[in-house]
């Protein structure tokens, strides 16, 4: 090797010693699908509590509709335009790299729009199914960490297949009004 100024021998002593940890993440294929669904996350607390928050996927501001596994990674990333849960998180001083999540993803409710007027339509029907998700979560006493501002009329039909959906897996969803 050639003698350079810029050269650090210091530097040339590197440790192999290996550090960090691995995990497993494991998903179904089918949260690959674009479209219109609506997602819960659980976030459990390195005390064990547990906090929820509740989405959907379909911009408001563009005709998309991406897929939940598209808006896991946007969730709690570092792009401040979309990383909603993050923020959430770390309003109340959370540490999400100390967190332990999973997301329940249930959809395509509905199949993304090719239009505007088609998506605007798809996105109000499933923003108002959202906010029916969270108010009977909250109501169920599962503590929601977001709120949803809609004033669109729900489906009350779909929703009770919504509602059957996310009770499998929040068992306190299967009573109630």
């Amino acid at each position: 090797m050639r003698s350079s100024p810029h050269y650090n021998t210091a530097l040339s002593e590197v440790s192999c010693k290996v550090s960090g940890s691995t995990y497993d993440l494991a998903f179904n294929g089918a949260l690959l699908n674009r479209g219109f669904w609506l997602y819960v996350w659980e976030i459990t607390l390195p005390g064990g509590a547990n906090l929820y928050y509740v989405g959907r996927t379909g911009d408001s501001s563009s005709t998309n509709a991406q897929s939940p596994f598209n808006r896991m990674g946007q969730h709690l990333g570092f792009n401040a335009r979309s990383n909603v849960l993050r923020r959430h998180l770390r309003r109340k001083d959370i540490d999400p790299e100390r967190c332990a999540f999973r997301l329940v993803a249930h959809g395509p409710v509905l199949k993304e729009a090719t239009t505007r007027a088609g998506h605007l339509k798809a996105r109000d029907r499933v923003a108002a199914l959202e906010k029916a998700l969270a108010t009977a979560m909250a109501v169920a006493d599962y503590d929601v960490i977001n709120t949803i501002n809609c004033r669109i009329e729900l489906d009350a039909e779909t929703f009770v297949g919504v509602r059957a959906a996310f009770a499998v897996h929040f068992k306190n969803l299967a009573s109630g009004p």
